[in-house]
């Protein structure tokens, strides 16, 4: 799979990143699946070292903006192992919960040579955080998102939000860095 130039990001470290579910499956309507990916990416900010700036988990993707530390991994590292291992034990509640919904993740797996099931599209996207201007455009995004979507009124009721952490002071969920909104970034 191609990098799509990120190798060139060697020396880049705020990220406004988003990845997807396969067909767009509605999973995380459901909190014990949104509770396993929060667990995955806990677990990979201690062996990364990342600081998570912000997160949505909407119900068929998660975007989120990350300033990472280069000399513990790329953003290309950190997305392999959250979407790798969140995707495996997602995916072992789901047979036993919901056989049916296993059907889209194994028919999807056709489509790639060696896999039995897919979660995650292949891919995910990512924006260079270059100034404050554009961290307050992408934290408004991910914020509103919920709203937008018509899941709540407020973005602070959202509860896989970082408008808890920002707005309430709420790091129940997970510990979000909200100390940045508003500086420039270089």
């Amino acid at each position: 799979m191609g990098l799509r130039g990120r190798t060139n990001l060697t020396e880049e470290h705020f990220f406004f990143i988003t990845t997807t579910v396969v067909n767009f499956t509605r999973v995380f309507i459901k909190d014990l699946y949104c509770e396993i990916l929060i667990n995955n990416i806990k677990h990979y900010q201690l062996r990364y070292k990342f600081n998570m700036l912000a997160y949505v988990i909407m119900p068929s993707h998660f975007h989120w903006i990350l300033e990472i530390d280069t000399k513990y991994g790329t953003v290309s590292d950190i997305m392999r192992d959250i979407k790798k291992y969140s995707a495996w034990d997602i995916m072992e509640k789901i047979e036993k919960e919901n056989p049916e919904l296993m059907n889209i993740f194994f028919r999807e797996a056709v489509k790639y040579s060696g896999h039995k099931r897919k979660f995650w599209m292949q891919r995910f996207d990512d924006e260079v955080i270059r100034n404050g201007k554009m961290f307050w455009t992408k934290l408004n995004y991910i914020h509103w998102n919920p709203v937008e979507a018509g899941l709540v009124i407020k973005p602070e009721y959202y509860k896989f939000s970082s408008a808890r952490n920002y707005v309430n002071n709420d790091h129940s969920i997970i510990k979000v860095d909200t100390s940045f909104a508003g500086v420039e970034m270089k």
